[in-house]
C-alpha cells in the first residue's frame, strides 16, 4: 500500500497562514485557526503543505487529522464529517456555502455565520473523536 501524501508535520501553522498572498483568504485562515482552537482547546499542525489540523485518527490507509481546513484558492475548505454526521440544521442557517460528503467550502467568512460555523466545527469534531478514537 503506497503512503499517504499528506502526513503531519512540524511546519509552522502561523508561517504557512501568514504566507498567503491573498489578503482576504489570509485573514479568513486566521479566523478560522482562531476558531478551531476555541473550539478543540489543542494547538494545531500542518498536515502535508496546506491542511492545518487537529487531533487525529488511525485507519488502514495512514493517520488523518481529526477535523481541519485548507485555505484553497477558491475558497477555505473545511474537513467535516458529513457522511454519517447530519448537519443540514446548522448547514440551513450558515449562510452562503457548498458542501461535498466530507468537506464544507466557504468563499469569504464574512458571507457566513461564524456562531453557527462554530458549532459545526465542534460538532464534526467531537462526533469523529467518538467514532476514531
Amino acid at each position: 500500500m503506497a503512503e499517504p501524501k499528506t502526513k503531519k508535520n512540524d511546519a509552522s501553522v502561523e508561517d504557512f497562514l501568514n504566507s498567503i498572498e491573498d489578503e482576504t483568504r489570509r485573514a479568513d485562515g486566521l479566523v478560522l485557526l482562531d476558531l478551531y482552537k476555541k473550539v478543540i482547546k489543542e494547538e494545531p499542525k500542518m498536515w502535508g503543505t496546506a491542511i492545518v489540523g487537529f487531533g487525529e485518527y488511525e485507519t488502514k490507509s495512514g493517520t488523518w487529522p481529526l477535523a481541519g481546513f485548507s485555505p484553497r484558492k477558491q475558497n477555505q475548505t473545511l474537513y467535516v464529517m458529513q457522511d454519517d454526521l447530519d448537519l443540514s440544521d446548522l448547514l440551513s442557517k450558515l449562510g452562503k456555502n457548498t458542501t461535498s460528503k466530507a468537506c464544507l467550502y466557504i468563499t469569504k467568512l464574512s458571507e457566513v455565520d461564524l456562531g453557527v460555523l462554530e458549532q459545526i466545527i465542534e460538532r464534526s469534531y467531537n462526533h469523529s473523536k467518538q467514532k476514531f478514537n
